[in-house]
This record gives structure tokens, sequence and C-alpha cells, in this order.
């Protein structure tokens, strides 16, 4: 674990003030997320479905928002939860979050005050990456 920055409780702040806006009607479970990318603080939210499946993070929300502004140098996220320990990204979310830094800076928090700080491959180690796909493709 790493210590907690000013700038990593800045960019949790922004996953706070996102959380508000969750869209979970069936959890319940409010998550908000804040990604640093090119400079740029962008924000994401989880939304449920009727269909679970069709469910999408707060993560990959805060990620599709950084590329759809044409921002993938990701290098920080920070995620906030109902929960009293700080929320963790899932597995689908540390795959995508690997595809634009396999060594990102996790910033994690719940409904109390503590944080927890980490590197993403702390929490996936061995993530599948373009490389790995090019390395085994005959082209």
């Amino acid at each position: 674990m790493l210590a907690a920055t000013q700038s990593d409780l800045t960019l949790l702040a922004f996953a706070r003030e996102a959380q508000q806006k969750a869209y979970a009607p069936y959890s319940r479970f409010r998550v908000g997320a804040a990604v640093y990318a090119n400079g740029e603080i962008f924000q994401g939210v989880n939304v449920e479905n009727a269909a679970y499946g069709a469910t999408i993070c707060a993560e990959r929300s805060a990620v599709s928002a950084a590329v759809t502004a044409g921002c993938t140098d990701i290098t920080g996220l920070a995620v906030v939860g109902d929960s009293s320990s700080p929320v963790k990204p899932c597995g689908c979310c540390r795959q995508v979050l690997a595809e634009f830094n396999p060594h990102l800076r996790l910033i994690m928090g719940g409904t109390t005050d503590e944080v927890r700080v980490a590197s993403l491959d702390e929490y996936l180690p061995e993530p599948l990456t373009r490389s790995y796909l090019d390395q085994n493709v005959d082209r």
C-alpha cells in the first residue's frame, strides 16, 4: 500500500461528488469514480439496469468519459462506494484499467475516512495486454 497524497485526496473528492449521481435502483450501492488522464479529471458513476449484465461500473464509466474526450494517458483512478471499508474495482474494471496503464495509481474510499492507495498491478498482477495478443497472432 502507498501513502495518500493531496492529489489522491483531490481525485477522491471528485469521485465522491460523482457518487451522488449514481443510478443504482436495484443494489442501492452507489459508486463514483474519477480518472486523471492527460492532465484532466473525468468522472463516472455506476449505471444499473434491470438486465443486470447491462450494468456498467463507475470505473468503466469514467474511463469511457476520458476516452470520449480523446484522453487515454490515464495515470490515476479514484473510486468510492457506499461501504464502510474502501471499495475496490471489480475484475472486469481492473482489466479495462490495465488496457491504459497497468501501473496506474488506485485510490479507494468508502463512507469513512479510511483511504487505500495502491498500484493497479498489485490488484491485477498479470493483465491481458495488447503486447500479449500481438506476439500470438500471425499477420
